[in-house]
């Protein structure tokens, strides 16, 4: 079986995975360019043995190229080629997207992730499409994101701020009519109840995500322009 790697690439951390090892992280920020990432990546990957690479990235990916610079990283980041510097095949897929593949249970599904940002996927039927909600007009002249990602947190408080999640969760899932909201990212666990249909997202399901990327009978069945 081949092993993958599967990196999810943050605001604040980027996390390494790999099956039978303890993840790692480093630090990302607005300052990290591809460059420094590839570097990065592969001094702390020097004692694993990989096969081929899984990358969630947080900005528009398609065709398994990024066409949208990221709003949280430096720049340099539309088209670049991952394989070459890293020496190995490499999906490189939303980050929200590779988390919601691995939280999908049937039906019509939306995941969001709570991190710097507000990550968004959408998962009909086994159909996988890549959402940008992050930036809609919510409240006051502000986007979903001023709410409910990092910085809506530290102006608002936790009191506030949980309000406003558990408001956009209701008003996205009656919009997109999903069965069931997962709620992912590093800031979920702040959440002390869950809005209807909703249920928590787990560390595991960004590194199933990446796996499920490399596994043919899954490829076959989501949206094959997606995933390629």
């Amino acid at each position: 079986m081949n092993k993958t790697l599967v990196v999810d690439i943050g605001g604040t951390h980027v996390k390494l995975m790999l099956e039978g090892a303890e993840q790692r992280r480093f630090d990302s920020g607005s300052k990290m360019q591809p460059a420094d990432f590839t570097a990065y990546v592969k001094e702390n990957i020097r004692d694993w043995t990989i096969d081929n690479i899984s990358i969630g990235f947080p900005s528009v990916v398609r065709g398994r190229k990024i066409v949208k610079e990221p709003k949280h990283l430096g720049n340099g980041w539309i088209g670049f080629d991952f394989e070459k510097p890293l020496g190995k095949p490499v999906h490189v897929i939303n980050d929200a997207a590779m988390q919601a593949l691995g939280s999908y249970r049937g039906g019509r599904m939306l995941f969001l992730g709570l991190g710097t940002g507000l990550g968004s996927a959408l998962i009909v039927d086994g159909v996988l499409e890549p959402l940008e909600l992050a930036h809609l007009p919510y409240k006051h002249g502000r986007t979903y994101e001023d709410y409910v990602g990092l910085a809506g947190l530290k102006r608002l408080g936790k009191k506030k701020w949980r309000h406003h999640v558990n408001e956009v969760v209701q008003q996205l899932k009656a919009a997109l009519q999903a069965d069931y909201v997962v709620i992912g990212g590093g800031n979920a666990r702040l959440l002390k109840k869950l809005p209807p249909q909703t249920r928590l997202g787990d560390n595991a399901n960004a590194f199933r995500g990446g796996f499920r990327l490399w596994t043919k009978s899954h490829r076959d069945s989501i949206c094959d322009r997606f995933v390629h």
